[in-house]
């Protein structure tokens, strides 16, 4: 197995888990009715409130930002995280589930009752699980599979 650095893992993952898991807001967002520039623009009300979406495209942009910065953290957290647990190496995927479940639960507990989100944190059943199962597979399992190519910590 080829290793990797860690800037590589955190980088590489991070942007695949954001790639895949705005993809599927988006679709989600237009499932509903919602075009893509209001799916970024609420990304982007986290940091400037409601008037994220009277921004327009540079709001849309911001949240675009915003998203894969955020990625990229959650990232660096796993793949740091990944290099003193070797049961992380060992099962990636599992690793990976488990790692998604976490962020989806800062992100709806913690995360966005905190910032300027300008929206109560609703759990619907339907989205919320499937926005879990996004979490789990289209977020955690890239940054594990990734963090899996950078050496364990001896």
């Amino acid at each position: 197995m080829k290793t990797r650095s860690t800037g590589w893992a955190v980088l590489v993952g991070g942007s695949i888990a954001a790639t895949l898991d705005i993809a599927f807001a988006i679709s989600f967002g237009a499932y509903h009715g919602s075009s893509p520039v209001r799916v970024l623009q609420s990304v982007s009300s986290g940091l400037l409130g409601s008037g994220a979406y009277s921004g327009g495209m540079a709001t849309a942009a911001a949240g675009l930002f915003l998203h894969f910065a955020m990625s990229v953290l959650w990232a660096a957290m796993f793949v740091m995280a990944s290099r003193r647990v070797p049961a992380f190496h060992r099962r990636p995927v599992l690793a990976g589930m488990a790692f998604g479940v976490v962020v989806f639960l800062a992100m709806r507990l913690v995360v966005l009752p905190l910032s300027a989100f300008p929206h109560p944190v609703r759990f619907p059943p339907l989205a919320t699980a499937l926005d879990l199962l996004s979490h789990m597979f289209f977020f955690g399992v890239p940054i594990a599979l990734a963090a899996g190519k950078v050496p364990e910590r001896r």
